[in-house]
C-alpha cells in the first residue's frame, strides 16, 4: 500500500532519515547498556542501517529489498531482549516483544498472530500522536488560557449583570492581570464551570478466536452525540479544567487521519518485533489429537514474517519491511527443527555466549543503567552515601556465578537476586540509619549471603 505524503511531511521524513546512526554509532550506543556480545550487536546495527540504506534507493528497487530478519540463539539473562529493546529506543521506532508460544493456530482459542500487528501499530498512533501534540502544543496552550480568560472575566458582551467594566482598557487591564496570576499559579485552586464533551461509557467490543478486539468503527463519528459528543456545564477547579481542555484541544488541533497514516507509514519501515520463545514452538508433532500444534502456529507466523497485509483499526498495513528479531535458548530443541520455510525467513543467525565472572563485574559497574548505580542512587534518596568496594562487587560476581552452576543458569538476572538479598538490611533499615555513610566490603556480601550459598537446596528457592 503506497502512501502519499504531504510535501512538507516527506521533507521531515528525509530530515530524519539524514541523522540515521553508522553501524559502529549503533554498537557504541548499545555498549553502554549491554556487556559483551558484540556479534549479536554488529548483526543488528547492520540491520538497522540497512533500513536507512533502502530509503535512497529509488521505489522500485527499494519495495524489492527485503529485511535480514535475525534468529538470536542463547541462554536467557544474557541481553537479548535488552540489545532489541535499545535498538528500538535509539531509533524511536514502534517496537514490540511479545512471546511466540501466546499464538494460537487458526481454529483455537486464544491470540492470533495478527494481533501483534495490531498492537504494533497502536504503539505507533502513540509514538507520532505525541510527537503531534508536542508541536500544536503552544497553541494548545494559548488556546486554553484563552477559555480560561473568558470563564474568569466573560467578555463585554456577555459579561454577568452587575460587573462594572464597561470601559473597554479597563476591561482588558483587568483580564491582564488575570492572565498573570494564571501564569504564576495562583488561581490553581479557583471553580469556574467550563462546557466540555461526554465520553462513552465503554468502547465496544467483540469477542472472537482472535481473543477481545476493539471495533474500529467510531459510531459517534456516524450519529453525532451517540454514547459521547453532547456537551455538558461542570464546575471544576482550574488546575483540573486545564487537563479537561488540554485533552479537547488536542482531539481539535491534531489530525486523526494523519496521524494514522503516519503511523502506518512508520510501522512499514521501521516497525520492529521481537519474537521471543521462539524454540518453544519449534519442532514436529508425533502425537494425534485435538491440540495445538507447534508446527500450526510456526505456518501462521509465516505470512506475516514474509509478507502480508493486515487490516486494523487505522488502515490496512503491509508487513513485508517490518523488522522481526526471533530469539529463543534451544536447548531442546535446535533452530534446525523450525519449518523450512520459517528458518529462510531468518537468514542471520547469531549465537550469544554466556557470562562468566569477569562479565558480571562489568555488568555490575560499567553500564549507565549499573545495578550498583541504581542502588546507591535510590539509598541516597534517604540520606545515605553508599559506598562498593572492588573486593565486595568480586564476591557478588562470584557468588552468582556459582549460583547459576549450582542451580538453573539464568544469566544477567542472577545479580538482581544476589543485589537484592545483599542490600536487603541496609533497604529496610535505611530510614533509621543514624551513619550516612556505609561501605559495603567483600566480609559484609559474604555474612548476608552466607547461609544461602553453603545450603543448596535453600539457594535453589532463593536464589
Amino acid at each position: 500500500m503506497t502512501i502519499v505524503l504531504p510535501e512538507n511531511l516527506q521533507q521531515k521524513k528525509q530530515e530524519s532519515a539524514e541523522i540515521e546512526l553508522t553501524p559502529k554509532e549503533i554498537v557504541s550506543e548499545l555498549d553502554k547498556y549491554i556487556i559483551g556480545q558484540k556479534d549479536a550487536k554488529k548483526a543488528v546495527a547492520i540491520a538497522l542501517r540497512n533500513r536507512y540504506r533502502r530509503r535512497k534507493l529509488p521505489p522500485d528497487l527499494a519495495d524489492e529489498i527485503a529485511p535480514k530478519n535475525i534468529l538470536m540463539i542463547g541462554p536467557t539473562g544474557i541481553g537479548k531482549t535488552e540489545i532489541s529493546r535499545r535498538l528500538a529506543k535509539l531509533t524511536s521506532s514502534p517496537f514490540l516483544k511479545i512471546e511466540a508460544s501466546k499464538f494460537t493456530e487458526v481454529g483455537y482459542v486464544g491470540r492470533d498472530v495478527e494481533s501483534m500487528i495490531r498492537d504494533l501499530v497502536r504503539i505507533s498512533v502513540d509514538i507520532i500522536k505525541s510527537e503531534k501534540v508536542a508541536e500544536i502544543l503552544e497553541k494548545a496552550e494559548q488556546n486554553i488560557e484563552e477559555k480560561i480568560l473568558d470563564c474568569l472575566l466573560p467578555p463585554l458582551k456577555n459579561k454577568p449583570e452587575g460587573l462594572d467594566l464597561d470601559d473597554p482598557e479597563k476591561f482588558q487591564a483587568t483580564r491582564e492581570k488575570f492572565r498573570i496570576q494564571l501564569r504564576e499559579g495562583l488561581l490553581e485552586n479557583r471553580m469556574i464551570e467550563i462546557e466540555v464533551k461526554e465520553k462513552m461509557t465503554s468502547p465496544f467490543e467483540i469477542f472472537s478466536n482472535a481473543g477481545v478486539e476493539e471495533i474500529g468503527i467510531q459510531i459517534q463519528e456516524i450519529i453525532p452525540g451517540f454514547g459521547g459528543g453532547k456537551t455538558k456545564r461542570r464546575k471544576v477547579k482550574i488546575k483540573e479544567a486545564h487537563e479537561l481542555l488540554m485533552e479537547e484541544e488536542q482531539k481539535k488541533l491534531v489530525d486523526k487521519e494523519m496521524v494514522n497514516r503516519l503511523a502506518i507509514e512508520k510501522v512499514e519501515h521501521s516497525g520492529i518485533i521481537f519474537l521471543d520463545e521462539v524454540d518453544k514452538v519449534a519442532g514436529r508433532e508425533t502425537g494425534q489429537g485435538p491440540e495445538v500444534s507447534r508446527e500450526g502456529v510456526q505456518r501462521d507466523l509465516l505470512p506475516i514474517i514474509e509478507g502480508t497485509t493486515v487490516n486494523t483499526r487505522s488502515g490496512l498495513v503491509r508487513t513485508d519491511h517490518i523488522l522481526f528479531i526471533g530469539a529463543g535458548a534451544f536447548h531442546v530443541s535446535k533452530p534446525s527443527d523450525l519449518i523450512p520455510e520459517l528458518q529462510g525467513r531468518f537468514p542471520i543467525r547469531v549465537e550469544l555466549t554466556s557470562l562468566d565472572k569477569k562479565d558480571f563485574i562489568r555488568i555490575l559497574t560499567e553500564p549507565e543503567n549499573a545495578l550498583i548505580k541504581q542502588y546507591v542512587a535510590l539509598l541516597g534518596t534517604e540520606g545515605l552515601t553508599v559506598k562498593f568496594t572492588e573486593d565486595a562487587i568480586d564476591e557478588i560476581a562470584e557468588i552468582a556465578e556459582k549460583v547459576n552452576e549450582m542451580t538453573e543458569n539464568i544469566g544477567a538476572r542472577r545479580l538482581h537476586t544476589v543485589m537484592e538479598k545483599v542490600m536487603e538490611e541496609i533497604s529496610f533499615q535505611a530510614p533509621n540509619i543514624r551513619k550516612k555513610n556505609i561501605t559495603i566490603d567483600r566480609k559484609y556480601v559474604q555474612k548476608q549471603l552466607k547461609e544461602i550459598v553453603k545450603d543448596e537446596d535453600l539457594s535453589r528457592f532463593i536464589l
